[in-house]
């Protein structure tokens, strides 16, 4: 199948795979689930799960990052969201309706410093690991306050985000590589779309890379900008990078973290198996009873105050009325067969049906085009 394809006289448009695009094939030898791994690490910090919950005010809240790290996890609280801006987030989430100018409305309320600072003091108190994430264009200002506070890990987030960002002509904002070698925190940026971007990044010093912008539902960044990622071949094509920078630092890995078109077991285990190292999670945990959502999902980018490209999405309870807890959602066990719960316990069993015993060796699953 050819690189590129041509769109019409003199050019030409390379072909890229989503993840539905693709499948995993097992091989000659099988494992038990007992026997496998799926823990993960980056820079100081193990976890027995390759996830990390989505800084989103639907799914993450200092309670819910309580309960995720528990489960094996890591969850990511939004710098800039509810909890850092109203002493009483879940008075604001009590009126959200689903409406974007209400979420527009409610997100126009200044960040607090000292409110990020509490929340951040508050998780470390409860002994979990404290990740935070803040925006490319808020980080300069934000980033002291966290890293004052003591977070283990800075998220630094956008819907694209490069090595080096410009505000306006002769203007530049922030810059990662000099950020990133002041700092004695590993960071995590993203999202990333190509295999340059992802080996520039790398190139900064960041410890792990985020692929993907948090594609969903609800999203519409595809119409609103003509933005969109074929996670596959974005997977493929950053680890790709990640090998071409290990030769050239002598060994130093840097972690790929998939975000976006994420719904099933099944497409966490592709996720995997096309190079990343860890998933990260939003729109899949939005219908678990502890969410603060309360059933809704919704990023940062459906507030933006101009621009909005997501709306919120609303999963309707089931029909007994009950929602499915964060443990039966990650961890099982489960009844529901639509492969949207006990989302790591299927992967536990693809890994052992594909013959691999940790991620590492998954990440050389073979994979197969069913979509041509």
């Amino acid at each position: 199948m050819p690189e590129t394809v041509e769109i019409g006289l003199g050019r030409s448009a390379r072909r890229g795979y989503h993840l539905a695009d693709i499948a995993l094939v097992p091989t000659r030898r099988t494992r038990g689930s007992a026997v496998v791994s799926t823990a993960w690490q980056i820079d100081a910090h193990a976890f027995d799960l390759p996830f990390v919950a989505a800084p989103s005010d639907a799914v993450t809240s200092p309670e819910t990052a309580i309960e995720i790290e528990r489960l094996g996890g890591l969850a990511v609280l939004d710098g800039e969201g509810l909890w850092a801006r109203y002493e009483d987030p879940a008075a604001e989430l009590a009126g959200l309706d689903g409406d974007t100018a209400t979420l527009q409305r409610i997100y126009s309320a200044p960040v607090s410093p000292e409110l990020l600072r509490r929340r951040i003091g508050d998780l470390r108190r409860s002994g979990v690991r404290v990740a935070v994430r803040l925006s490319p264009q808020h980080t300069a200002e934000l980033a002291p306050h966290a890293l004052a506070e003591g977070v283990d890990l800075l998220v630094i987030q956008g819907t694209v985000i490069s090595a080096e960002h410009v505000i306006r002509e002769n203007q530049s904002g922030l810059n990662l590589k000099t950020f990133i070698a002041d700092l004695d925190v590993p960071v995590l940026v993203g999202g990333v779309t190509n295999y340059q971007t992802a080996l520039h990044l790398m190139r900064t010093g960041a410890a792990g890379v985020i692929i993907g912008y948090g594609s969903h539902l609800g999203s519409s960044t595809h119409s609103v900008l003509g933005i969109e990622v074929p996670m596959a071949t974005a997977l493929v094509d950053a680890a790709a990078a990640r090998r071409d920078y290990l030769d050239e630092t002598g060994g130093r890995y840097v972690h790929l973290v998939a975000y976006g078109d994420l719904s099933t077991g099944g497409d966490i285990a592709k996720a995997l198996a096309c190079g990343a190292d860890a998933v990260m999670l939003g729109e899949p945990l939005a219908a678990a009873a502890e969410a603060p959502g309360q059933g809704r999902y919704w990023d940062s980018t459906a507030a933006h105050p101009r621009l909005p490209r997501s709306a919120v999405v609303d999963f309707t309870a089931p029909s007994d009325g009950e929602r499915p807890t964060l443990e039966e959602l990650l961890a099982g066990p489960t009844s529901d067969p639509t492969g949207e719960r006990n989302l790591f316990g299927a992967v536990r069993r693809v890994m052992g049906k594909c013959g691999y015993s940790t991620l590492k060796e998954f990440q050389k699953a073979e994979l197969i085009v069913t979509n041509r």
